[in-house]
């Protein structure tokens, strides 16, 4: 649609704008998911960053080549050590933390919420390309800035870049495609952004293994762990693949569908063929409820996800090395056998992972027949039960359990995820699906902080109180289990949203007709799957997203072999 410049007159649209990017007739929708792909297994990394914290703790060293003390040594205490990390901020004569660089997770996924929540009516204005490469700029940004910080070793600026610029970047990322991807596909709305939100889930097993080999094999030296190098070189392999899945965004037409579907009735399925908008979606109870029960979903999983490792060595000790009379903490005086655990624990954690990017695209794909509702019942149902199941088999020491209910539950983790963007879709319409999607988001900031304080907290409460390590996490199961029931109630009320709240159709062809001139010759069914699928240009773009994503789980599978052995 053409637009007005300063002087009054008219302009073609830009290279970036979102009436540039409709779709002429022959587009394959099938070159979109890849194109979300390239921007979600960038930002995906993330959840990856641990691999970076032992580096970083030994990078500096004095004359004897020994690592300096950390700026918070000797505390005990959060306010000690609160105040060793103000000291930690600029301090150029002592190693970070953990405890320190920890705060970036904290920084990533609040940051994210709280950045799709603020600019996703923005996204929905401005359209995918220009919002992806937002996002490109400041997540690659921000890894750069994070470089200059760790050469200069100050924790101010790793906390800035990748922190808070770089987290900006992830919610613009993450929420860029779903809005796009759900009106491609209309009869296939969970498994398009179960597509996509699996990539996210998936970054980090590229990423980590990735980082892994340049710190390790290409820049470490003996004076120099190779961090803010491997920053580098990956801001410059990010960028080149966040700004082709960014140019690679097309919108459909207005009115398009795929050829021969028929909406389902909204009577059956509680998927609506109205529209809400924007600035209405929080002022209705579905909302609130959706958000709700997203934060529960998350909260119990997010928490436990964290812990895996030491969960695993604390509750079954000494067994994972082939010695299960030895107790966590007589095994921990062991270093063989520790180093043993360790491994059995970190395959553990790459297991999770499988199940949890797997989960993403499975459950989503499997709400398209079972529907959103039906699909988080069984989230929260089979859920609490796993985690009541998972309390017997720690105490029963049957690891094979033990390991399947948390591999369960990490896959219905990641479901919620790729699946909310399609339940809000059903509910709300997809005219702004996206940014009311970006304002949800809050919810797993909320659940980022609750999560995690929860099960660390009850932890190390338990173990000051005395109470064996194997024994540590029976209460918390079943106080994440009641945070599921607590989901279960709000799904459960979930219900249309009154139509007082829908746009009128002069409300909804005013948001279409800005891109009715630019598609100017579309025709329904014209595009996607009708009209050959997955071409030689698909399939293209499908091989570079899925030869890296491919290589990642392979890396993770090796790793979770060791729980087999």
């Amino acid at each position: 649609m053409a637009q007005t410049n300063v002087a009054g007159g008219l302009r073609a649209p830009g290279l970036l704008d979102r009436e540039r990017i409709v779709a002429t007739a022959g587009f394959n929708r099938w070159l979109v998911p890849p194109a979300a792909l390239c921007i979600h297994l960038c930002i995906g990394m993330a959840y990856g960053f641990s691999v970076f914290w032992k580096p970083l703790q030994g990078a500096l060293t004095g004359a004897d080549g020994k690592p300096l003390a950390e700026c918070s040594a000797g505390a005990v205490t959060f306010s000690e050590k609160a105040a060793g990390t103000l000291t930690a901020l600029t301090a150029t004569d002592c190693n970070w933390s953990q405890f320190d660089l920890g705060w970036m997770y904290t920084f990533f996924f609040v940051l994210l919420g709280v950045s799709a929540a603020i600019w996703g009516g923005w996204l929905e204005r401005a359209g995918p390309r220009k919002a992806g490469l937002v996002s490109t700029i400041c997540w690659c940004g921000g890894l750069l800035i994070s470089a200059f910080g760790v050469y200069t070793h100050q924790l101010w600026l790793m906390w800035l870049g990748s922190g808070v610029i770089g987290g900006i970047g992830l919610g613009l990322g993450y929420i860029s495609p779903v809005s796009t991807l759900i009106k491609w596909f209309p009869d296939r709305r969970g498994m398009a952004t179960g597509m996509a939100i699996m990539g996210f889930g998936g970054g980090a097993m590229i990423g980590s293994p990735l980082a892994t080999f340049l710190m390790d094999k290409i820049f470490k030296t003996a004076t120099e762990p190779g961090v803010w190098q491997t920053f580098v070189a990956m801001a410059a392999i990010y960028v080149v693949f966040m700004t082709i899945g960014s140019f690679g965004y097309r919108l459909p037409p207005p009115g398009w569908k795929p050829e021969g579907w028929t909406p389902p009735p909204s009577a059956k399925s509680m998927i609506t063929s109205n529209h809400v908008h924007l600035d209405n979606a929080h002022k209705t109870s579905a909302f609130w409820l959706i958000w709700l029960a997203l934060c529960m979903n998350v909260s119990a999983g997010i928490g436990i996800i964290g812990a895996a490792s030491p969960m695993l060595q604390e509750t079954f000790g000494g067994a994972l090395a082939g010695q299960p009379g030895v107790g966590y903490l007589d095994m921990k005086k062991d270093a063989v056998l520790a180093a043993s655990a360790a491994a059995v624990g970190a395959g553990f954690v790459g297991l999770i992972s499988l199940f949890n990017i797997f989960g993403r695209f499975a459950w989503a794909s499997a709400s398209d027949k079972l529907g959103r509702k039906l699909t988080y019942f069984i989230f929260f149902t089979l859920g609490a039960a796993l985690y009541v199941l998972a309390a017997f088999s720690a105490d029963w020491k049957i690891l094979a359990l033990f390991v399947g209910c948390f591999c369960i539950i990490a896959s219905m983790y990641g479901g919620g995820f790729s699946t909310v963007p399609a339940y809000l879709a059903d509910i709300f319409g997809t005219q702004f699906v996206g940014a009311i999607h970006g304002r949800l988001l809050t919810a797993w900031s909320t659940a980022g902080i609750v999560g995690p304080v929860v099960v660390n907290y009850l932890h190390d409460t338990r173990y000051a109180e005395g109470i064996a390590p194997d024994q540590l996490y029976g209460q918390i199961f079943y106080i994440l289990g009641g945070m599921l029931v607590v989901g279960f109630i709000a799904n459960l009320l979930i219900r249309p949203v009154d139509p007082k709240w829908h746009m009128s159709d002069a409300e909804v062809a005013a948001e279409q007709a800005k891109l009715t001139n630019a598609a100017a010759g579309a025709t329904t069914g014209s595009f996607g799957i009708g009209r050959g699928g997955l071409d030689a240009k698909a399939v293209l773009f499908w091989l570079l997203v899925g030869v890296p994503l491919a290589w990642g789980v392979w890396q993770t599978a090796v790793k979770a072999l060791v729980l087999f052995q």
